[in-house]
């Protein structure tokens, strides 16, 4: 990464001009439209981008993090990244979606497979993507169970669908599943925490069980008994963003009301350092918005 170096993964706001060369090959965007942006950066070009897994794609990064981002005024993306909003949606919203839900839909139904009359384990209930992974799994009719360290987050947590929540911090993980579960574990489960909840992720599969994790929040080098792994016939998925298929179904979801944006606090970009040090703090349950 080059310096200095623009964060900002998710993006929604007016079209303020239009390339050259964009009308001749798209059409129905205007000036002023009301749109929000794909946070993902791609050839476009390669087997895997025509093939549709842009996310497998050897450039393939996310806006903001090996390429600049949105925290800015102004702007400049790809046509084929730009998606228009609907008028239910306000810059907020909008804003709090693409990377967080497409994350979320990729891991349980792009790679999971989840299926409806499953359980689902979401760690982090108060995160961007569990709270969108809650959302999706109750959408599959999963009965999910989901973490977080205080109960005001996990009574949240239960307003968006989660069945039962557990306390990392006073309860161990697998030994509430367990209870739960009549000691059978559960079918899937959502990891993006990393080295912290490992090994209870782990314990709480069931027997043929999937981890689907996308993230190493609290450390990335994790243990593994093979013999764990092989006897009880788990699987382990590794899941990277999504691809724009995902995106855009996941959206129909959103547009339609199906799935909810949780937007935590809203700063004007002039404060963007005390939204950093509000998010460190991890006391926000949903997004946290930047607005220039």
């Amino acid at each position: 990464m080059k310096l200095p170096h623009i964060l900002g993964s998710d993006i929604a706001g007016e079209i303020a001009q239009i390339g050259d060369y964009v009308g001749e090959y798209v059409s129905g965007f205007t000036v002023g439209q009301r749109v929000m942006v794909a946070p993902m950066h791609f050839c476009g070009h390669c087997v895997k981008c025509l093939a549709g897994v842009q996310n497998q794609c050897r450039e393939f990064t996310v806006l903001g993090n090996g390429v600049d981002g949105g925290n800015c005024e102004l702007i400049a993306v790809p046509a084929a990244s730009v998606i228009p909003i609907p008028d239910a949606l306000d810059f907020n919203q909008a804003a709090s979606v693409p990377l967080v839900f497409v994350t979320a839909w990729h891991m349980l139904v792009g790679l999971a497979g989840v299926r409806p009359g499953q359980t689902v384990l979401v760690l982090g209930a108060s995160s961007g993507v569990g709270i969108a992974a809650v959302q999706i799994a109750k959408m599959f009719h999963c009965r999910v169970i989901t973490t977080a360290g205080d109960q005001a987050k996990l009574d949240k947590a239960r307003a968006l669908g989660a069945d039962y929540g557990i306390n990392h911090y006073q309860q161990k993980i697998s030994e509430e599943v367990r209870k739960i579960t009549n000691k059978e574990g559960v079918d899937i489960v959502v990891e993006h925490v990393g080295a912290a909840t490992w090994d209870e992720s782990l314990r709480s599969l069931k027997s043929g069980g999937k981890l689907v994790t996308c993230g190493a929040t609290t450390g990335p080098t994790v243990g593994l008994d093979l013999r764990h792994l092989f006897a009880r016939q788990l699987t382990l998925l590794g899941s990277y963003m999504g691809t724009m298929g995902e995106l855009n179904e996941v959206l129909g979801h959103v547009f339609a009301g199906r799935l909810k944006p949780v937007v935590d606090r809203v700063f004007p970009l002039s404060e963007i350092r005390a939204a950093h040090e509000y998010m460190e703090k991890s006391q926000m349950f949903g997004k946290v918005i930047l607005t220039p």
